[in-house]
């Protein structure tokens, strides 16, 4: 028996693996429990083995790349297809076996952890501005009950709130006052943990020679760059920018049949975080292309011409990952004068 493949369905404690010979006839069909898991591959004759990415998929991946393995991960969107009937362990593993086999499929490059640990630092201070922004909205809601308006902006509510509130010309209860100090103190601990976390991250990119590579790309900053750092891992996974830019959502979504093409707005697929980043930066940058001279300025004044500044933006986001492709597949460094040659 000699098994060339093989499908893992992973789990929090039991593991299903299916595997397959040469000529694709199930010879292995087993359960696992996640302690078991190192010891049986360790002793297993190399293969290729297919994992869908999801929570912890990366860190089987390294180990098992570590034993000899050849692993391949794969969106769960794309072997979603393969399962036949009911929705079981098994018929997930089977799955996953057929479709990291098919010559078509679309495969996930694998993070080491330096990219994973970074990537957590994006995550939760994305978690700590949502709760930043909601006690802020809080704050002020409660205020205006009061009749007191402060003005937008977070920064108007961590500095202006207390002075308000020790103004005579308002007479707020006291249990009131005392809520709005305890809500205020919560408000600069979260803006603290943002603070320290964007240093981390800035600290990071500072020592990352791709990170510093991307940053000099207009409208992509040091949170930009390091979240694409982490998040493409290896840019020849892709073949041209198109497929980077089809991967964050950025192109347009279609609708086509009878031979009769049809496009709408962009597709949104892939991870929104990246997708925002972009977009947000390529807001500032069409903003004050007016007042610049270079090709890709020069475009988008053009593309200001024609259609709405909310689609010069993303046009203008596309574009800079195409430019984000060009330069970790190449190894090249940003120039505003590249032009392609004829």
């Amino acid at each position: 028996m000699t098994i060339t493949t093989i499908g893992i369905d992973l789990a929090k404690n039991i593991f299903q693996i299916h595997g397959v010979d040469g000529s694709g006839k199930a010879v292995l069909k087993k359960q696992l429990r996640r302690n078991q898991v190192l010891t049986y591959f360790i002793k297993l004759t190399t293969c290729t083995i297919g994992i869908e990415a999801c929570g912890g998929a990366h860190y089987w991946a390294r180990k098992l790349t570590a034993m000899g393995h050849t692993v391949k991960l794969m969106a769960p969107q794309f072997v979603k297809p393969y399962v036949k009937a009911n929705k079981t362990d098994a018929a997930d593993a089977e799955a996953i076996c057929e479709a990291v086999t098919r010559p078509n499929m679309r495969f996930v490059a694998i993070k080491n952890a330096e990219q994973q640990a970074i990537l957590s630092l994006h995550r939760a201070r994305q978690g700590f501005v949502k709760a930043r922004t909601a006690q802020a909205d809080q704050i002020r809601g409660l205020l205006g009950e009061y009749g007191i308006i402060i003005p937008q902006g977070i920064k108007y509510v961590i500095k202006d709130m207390l002075t308000l509130l020790d103004s005579p010309e308002h007479d707020l209860p006291g249990a009131f006052t005392d809520l709005l100090k305890r809500l205020h103190a919560h408000l600069l601990v979260l803006e603290e943990q943002v603070s320290d976390l964007e240093t981390q991250i800035n600290s990071w990119h500072s020592h990352n020679e791709y990170s510093q590579r991307l940053s000099k790309i207009p409208g992509i900053g040091p949170l930009t760059a390091t979240a694409l750092v982490a998040s493409i891992a290896d840019a020849n996974c892709f073949r041209n920018g198109r497929e980077l830019t089809a991967w964050l959502g950025l192109v347009p979504r279609q609708h086509s049949s009878g031979g009769r093409p049809r496009l709408l707005g962009i597709s949104k697929r892939g991870d929104t975080y990246l997708r925002t980043l972009l977009i947000h930066g390529a807001r500032s940058v069409v903003r004050v292309a007016k007042n610049k001279s270079s090709p890709t300025d020069k475009w988008t004044n053009e593309m200001l011409n024609r259609r709405h500044q909310n689609v010069a933006s993303v046009a203008r986001a596309n574009k800079n990952a195409r430019i984000v492709w060009a330069l970790l597949a190449h190894g090249r460094d940003y120039n505003a004068e590249y032009k392609i040659a004829a």
